[in-house]
């Protein structure tokens, strides 16, 4: 597959037979996070493919910076969809996965007729609140503010990237030696945002060197630049809020689910104000006051995952496994048709 109009080289990862189910990981991974899912759901009866996205892993990278607004991994999925062979998919995103399995929902419902997000809530339409605004509220140390300095985080992360990856997957998890409540994501003056994560001699039970080294190999291939096209689409959150106004108002008319455990610090981090944080948004059960019913209609949960942080379908294989068969039951049952 090359799909050279939108410059993206994807490479696939793809299990099972029956509807279409395509699983998009987040920062910093690629289609190895979906590991736990591909048996649990091709055995439930579905196709199942996981793209490394634009930028990361053993897909390509493309050199500019622009090539990694929101609109372009929305492309991407309908491209692959259609590359696939396939009328519609269910979309499956977690962390800047889900903003792209949202996003995709919206514009295209035609084309994705169910949609799941794990860790990030649906921010419509931009998917992310810009560095304009985030910078205000957390200062210039705010972890997406710091990626936004080209060749900073980038020269951090792939100094050593098996360390980067150890530190970042064990510190942002709900195994976080340093304590048992979510820490917000701002770096130090004079650090970098490795710093603020433990240095840990032991792994977690659902992390192995194994798995470390799987994301290690593939991040590599782009030698200097490993972690480059990861850091790009946060390059973009501005970008993206101004692509994506024209469609302020709209939401998602298909079936949703959301996921997202309760210690995980992305969702969990709050105004200095003492605003809500997302996770407090977001995840309550429903409701006409609920933000998320509000934009997804048709929404199946939320499900939340006691104890477990931000690498959701890693920590709780089993949980959510168990939430996305259920939903894919569902919306696939004659009484929904």
């Amino acid at each position: 597959m090359f799909f050279r109009e939108n410059y993206w080289d994807p490479h696939i990862a793809e299990q099972g037979q029956g509807p279409l189910v395509l699983l998009l990981h987040g920062w910093p991974e690629s289609w190895y996070s979906w590991r736990h899912q591909f048996g649990a759901l091709a055995a439930a009866g579905y196709r199942v493919v996981a793209p490394d996205q634009r930028g990361y892993a053993r897909s390509e990278q493309p050199p500019d910076v622009t090539s990694y607004t929101l609109l372009h991994p929305v492309g991407d999925v309908i491209a692959l969809i259609e590359e696939l062979g396939e009328e519609q998919a269910v979309v499956v995103g977690h962390d800047w996965g889900a903003p792209v399995a949202w996003t995709a929902a919206m514009l295209r419902p035609d084309k994705v007729r169910a949609v799941a997000g794990l860790s990030i809530p649906p921010i419509l339409p931009g998917g992310m609140v810009p560095p304009s605004i985030t910078r205000t509220q957390y200062g210039e140390g705010f972890y997406q503010v710091y990626f936004q300095q080209p060749g900073v985080a980038d020269v951090e992360f792939a100094k050593d990237i098996p360390d980067s990856f150890r530190r970042l997957l064990v510190g942002a998890s709900g195994d976080n030696p340093l304590g048992r409540e979510p820490r917000p994501l701002v770096v130090p003056d004079g650090l970098g945002l490795l710093d603020t994560m433990p240095q840990s001699p032991d792994l977690p039970a659902w992390l192995t060197e194994e798995d470390i080294q799987a994301y290690a190999e593939d991040f590599a291939l782009h030698g200097e630049q490993a972690f480059t096209g990861a850091f790009n689409w946060y390059r973009n959150i501005e970008r993206n809020n101004e692509q994506l106004a024209p469609f302020r108002g709209l939401g998602i008319d298909v079936p949703a689910l959301y996921m997202v455990g309760d210690r995980d610090m992305v969702t969990s981090l709050r105004a200095p104000d003492g605003g809500s944080s997302l996770s407090e948004m977001f995840r309550g059960q429903g409701g006409s006051d609920n933000p998320l019913s509000a934009v997804a209609p048709q929404l199946h949960g939320p499900v939340v995952l006691p104890g477990c942080g931000h690498w959701t379908q890693q920590e709780r294989p089993a949980e959510v496994n168990a939430a996305l068969v259920g939903f894919l039951a569902r919306i696939d049952s004659p009484a929904s048709r």
